[in-house]
């Protein structure tokens, strides 16, 4: 027997490419399992094969826990440890103390045994020695042959009994793999399974286009042209954006190729995906122009603190510019990192002349100033108090229609402004639900704002007295504005209402 052990352990590591020591491990468990079938499952039971004979001892044990412990649950596999050393044993909390018993022999049963642990090492050995191989290998493309197809994805061949499966979710969709075919993928991450570890790849992750890229422009290997970033639609359309390191390099058409054959065999390898090549640009404003390709943007504000942009294009060419389900806006949001809001060249000037009336009036109301100062302020680029009040003098001082006393006025009253609109609680910024109130536009609810009004809650809890003493706000228009505020209320007392007259009307259990 103790031959016939080692004969099988040896046969199997070599067929098998598997470490003797893992086979051993899984003849021993064979033993033991086969050892508690004799005796009884309950009790716990450890073999040992001697590596260099093949002999091997069977013995029972029993593990020392606390008296106190509410894990004890068997007399069979635990010992407490007050029973312990009466019995005059040395053995501390956690230990295992065993006795030999009879060793049942390597026969039938339990060479079946062994046969089904063994396989099942095996596999697992295998698999780890596959992960090891790939570990290096996440974040760059593989190829692979098509196993099978089921509910979880596609299952690929990667060589050397490796596998790797495409989830649902990381498929081009509505891509056709049929058994045998050859696909390539992007190697996402080495997953922890209940089955061991899993390899999954991608075909719809951004690095996939751009990986797929590189392989085909020997241009972005030699770092002589870098990709900036990407943005997909899997299956659909794509924007990439890529920069040239030296001069007189065209980034686009070494992307394209000849011909357009570069770019072709990345759309072929993308079940045909358009993708467009953006130039990169360190101006932000210029390469969201460059994104929104191909349409043609007309005009852009940007706002930094809200990290937006408006984007104004010509009203025949608004669909385009959107996308279609707004794709084209959508992926160049994506790959700027920018928030794009298209509107056609008419609604993007009247907002412009909205914000600028309302930044006009800000300042004009809050610096005591006639509408040229707060013009000039608008126009070198100033929109808010906090700019006014704490940007260095220096960038002030180059305003040519300004001096010294008017540059320090102004920057006092600003000052002094912030700390009465803290007082008040106005932060100068109109809330959501004001900007979307009915009778609602920009300019007014900047003014509100700027009282400490920012919410319709706010206004809802105003007389008509205390509107009107805000620029522009006469007693009909503030009566308006504050029943339109004040219109959620009675909306809750008539639901109230109606609840309590169902509540009335219903009949009671003795009455039903």
């Amino acid at each position: 027997m103790s031959k016939e052990i080692l004969y099988v352990v040896d046969a199997v590591s070599n067929e098998k490419n598997v470490d003797a020591d893992i086979i051993f491990d899984a003849v021993e468990t064979a033993l033991a399992t086969a050892t508690r079938k004799r005796f009884g499952m309950e009790i716990d039971v450890r073999v040992s094969i001697d590596r260099e004979s093949g002999d091997y001892e069977t013995f029972r044990r029993w593990q020392v826990i606390d008296d106190e412990d509410p894990e004890f649950e068997s007399p069979e596999r635990q010992i407490l440890i007050s029973y312990a050393k009466d019995k005059g044993l040395d053995a501390d909390i956690g230990d295992y103390i065993e006795e030999q018993i009879e060793s049942v022999e390597f026969g039938r049963i339990a060479a079946q045994t062994a046969k089904q642990v063994i396989v099942q090492r095996v596999r697992q050995a295998e698999r780890e020695r596959v992960v090891e191989a790939f570990m290096d290998r996440v974040g760059q493309l593989v190829l692979g042959t098509v196993k099978r197809t089921d509910r979880r994805g596609i299952v690929l061949d990667m060589g050397e009994n490796a596998e790797a499966i495409i989830p649902r979710e990381e498929m081009i969709p509505r891509e056709n793999a049929r058994v045998g075919d050859r696909m390539r993928g992007l190697l996402k991450e080495i997953r922890e399974d209940i089955r061991g570890p899993q390899m999954i790849i991608s075909r719809t992750d951004n690095n996939f286009l751009i990986e797929l890229l590189k392989l085909e422009v020997p241009e972005i290997g030699q770092e002589l042209i870098d990709i900036m970033g990407a943005a997909r639609d899997p299956g659909s359309r794509a924007k990439i954006a890529v920069r040239a390191n030296v001069p007189n390099l065209d980034p686009i058409g070494a992307c394209v190729g000849m011909r357009g054959s570069r770019i072709q065999t990345v759309t072929n390898e993308l079940s045909n995906e358009r993708v467009d090549i953006i130039p990169w640009d360190d101006d932000v404003a210029r390469f969201t122009i460059n994104a929104m390709q191909p349409a043609t943007v007309t005009s852009i504000v940007v706002d930094e603190d809200q990290h937006s942009m408006d984007i104004g294009v010509d009203q025949e060419k608004l669909s385009q510019a959107i996308g279609k389900g707004g794709q084209n806006v959508r992926l160049a949001s994506e790959l700027t990192g920018w928030t794009l809001n298209v509107m056609s060249e008419d609604d993007a000037e009247q907002k412009a002349q909205q914000e600028t009336a309302a930044i006009i009036g800000l300042f004009s109301e809050h610096l005591d100033v006639d509408e040229e100062v707060a013009t000039i302020l608008h126009e070198e680029g100033f929109t808010t108090l906090d700019e006014v009040a704490y940007v260095p003098v220096e960038e002030m001082a180059q305003i040519d229609e300004f001096d010294e006393d008017i540059i320090e006025e102004l920057r006092s009253r600003a000052r002094n402004a912030l700390l009465t609109l803290a007082i008040s609680g106005g932060n100068g910024k109109p809330a959501k639900d004001l900007l979307e109130m009915d009778g609602m536009n920009d300019e007014l609810a900047q003014k509100l704002a700027t009282a400490g009004i920012c919410t319709m809650e706010d206004l809802a809890e105003q007389s008509i007295d205390e509107l009107t003493v805000i620029n522009g706000i006469d007693d009909a228009m503030a009566g308006e504005l504050i029943m339109t505020a004040r219109a959620p209320w009675f909306a809750d007392e008539d639901t109230s209402e109606d609840d309590a007259a169902n509540t009335d009307s219903a009949p009671s259990a003795s009455e039903a």
